[in-house]
């Protein structure tokens, strides 16, 4: 039930369907200006680059250095939700937005911080898919050198909560040092499930949305599809968050 509910939120929470909503409802008023209006200051706000920049840039965790990582931690927990399981042909990986992830964690291992990377992630979608997205990360990181020995692979969560429950059961009692790999707008409510169930992590944000601070004019003044995108995508997560937070998820 939980999983199909975050489903028709993730519609719910779209600008775009705002905007709809308004349009129609401008549609079918008599006086149609309020409902026109209220369309144009969501268009302004969603669509404004500097604006959501800077909603990002409060909401995303900052980067870590390796210097404040331990020198070799037990493991990078790797969550998934940058593949397009659903593409076909399936001979190969598709990666999509958040690709940060799968590249942070790997270099993570290559520079010796960590000993094993542990992808957590089964498939988001609501109908059977081909594969997991932990199948398919496990077939980059083999491609890209790593033995199997130092892979560990659960592929049956399928939102945040269920990454940290299935998470702590692959663990034994010696591997203690994790850090988290997820993006930088979704740490928080990651850090807070890992904790939840007992794990502490170390957070190594990823797959940034934000960039440096900008004030040339087209940030203040020309619409922008990407930052409706990531406004979507903002809100999206900062709900998510207050609901895990009210279901004590996290």
């Amino acid at each position: 039930m939980f999983f199909l509910f975050s489903k028709v939120l993730d519609f719910v929470l779209v600008p775009t369907v705002w905007l709809l909503a308004l349009l129609v409802l401008a549609l079918l008023a008599r006086q149609p200006r309020r409902w026109l209006v209220a369309a144009l200051v969501v268009f302004l706000i969603t669509t404004n680059p500097l604006l959501v920049n800077e909603l990002l840039l409060a909401w995303e965790r900052p980067p870590v250095p390796l210097a404040a990582l331990p020198r070799h931690a037990d493991a990078a927990v790797l969550l998934t939700g940058i593949t397009q399981v659903g593409k076909s042909p399936h001979d190969r990986v598709y990666l999509g937005a958040g690709a940060d992830r799968f590249t942070s964690a790997l270099w993570l291992y290559r520079a010796g911080r960590v000993r094993r990377i542990i992808v957590s992630g089964g498939s988001g979608a609501v109908q059977t898919v081909a594969h997991t997205e932990a199948d398919d990360l496990t077939t980059l990181l083999r491609l890209a050198g790593v033995p199997h020995s130092a892979i560990i692979r659960e592929e049956k969560s399928r939102n945040t909560r269920e990454n940290a429950l299935f998470t702590k059961k692959l663990l034994t009692p010696e591997q203690d040092t994790l850090i988290l790999v997820t993006s930088a707008f979704h740490q928080r409510r990651a850090m807070g499930c890992f904790e939840k169930v007992g794990l502490h992590p170390i957070g190594f944000p990823a797959g940034y949305r934000s960039t440096d601070r900008s004030i040339t004019p087209d940030a203040w003044l020309v619409p922008s599809p990407e930052a409706m995108a990531n406004f979507s995508l903002l809100t999206h997560e900062v709900v998510g968050w207050l609901i895990y937070k009210a279901l004590g998820y996290a």
